[in-house]
């Protein structure tokens, strides 16, 4: 067997060993709790992080605000008591966590918290981390001057292809009212890129 394959089976067997159900019942064991939290991180802080940086835009602020993501989750662990899938219980906290930064950034700038989120597209301009060409620039100046649910929807339909169902769970919105934020969102989207061609 090469290197490469004992290495890629046993990244493999890493990623089995990651059962809900078991890391859930470690969590609530004082004993456990610290190393299931630990693969907990593991386990969800790629997909987290996508998710915050769509929102935040700037990697050091994403990275910012998975790191209170998880430090709320850890300071309220005991509180999950397992109604939801951890991963919805995480990305809840998420979305709160990265509106809560968004607000105290347009806070810090003065900017109105009625007013679109444009001023975030200046740090992706300034973000050394951002290597999209300028269609991309263009499209997340579009998504930044969604207000903040329908750029979460956008987001989560367009980037994570997340069904409307799974979306509902995270929101707490009713999957018709998602569909309707979803087409809002795309049909601003299409008028910024009429309007900025």
């Amino acid at each position: 067997m090469s290197n490469f394959e004992a290495v890629f089976r046993k990244l493999m067997a890493a990623r089995v060993k990651y059962d809900e159900e078991d890391i859930i019942e470690q969590l609530h064991k004082q004993d456990t709790c610290r190393a299931a939290f630990g693969k907990v991180i593991e386990h969800y802080s790629e997909q987290l992080y996508w998710h915050i940086r769509r929102m935040v835009v700037d990697h050091d602020d994403a990275n910012d605000v998975l790191q209170n993501t998880f430090i709320k989750a850890w300071t309220n662990i005991d509180n999950f008591r397992g109604d939801a899938k951890l991963s919805t219980w995480l990305y809840k906290i998420a979305i709160n966590e990265s509106i809560t930064f968004i607000n105290k950034k347009k806070i810090q700038n003065n900017i109105s918290l009625d007013d679109d989120d444009s001023f975030l597209v200046n740090s992706l301009e300034a973000d050394k981390y951002f290597d999209g060409d300028e269609a991309q620039l263009k499209l997340q100046r579009a998504i930044a001057t969604l207000p903040d649910k329908q750029r979460l929807v956008f987001n989560m339909r367009y980037y994570d292809e997340m069904k409307y169902e799974e979306m509902s769970k995270f929101l707490s919105t009713s999957v018709g009212a998602l569909k309707a934020s979803y087409h809002h969102a795309v049909k601003k989207i299409c008028d910024f890129f009429e309007k900025h061609d």
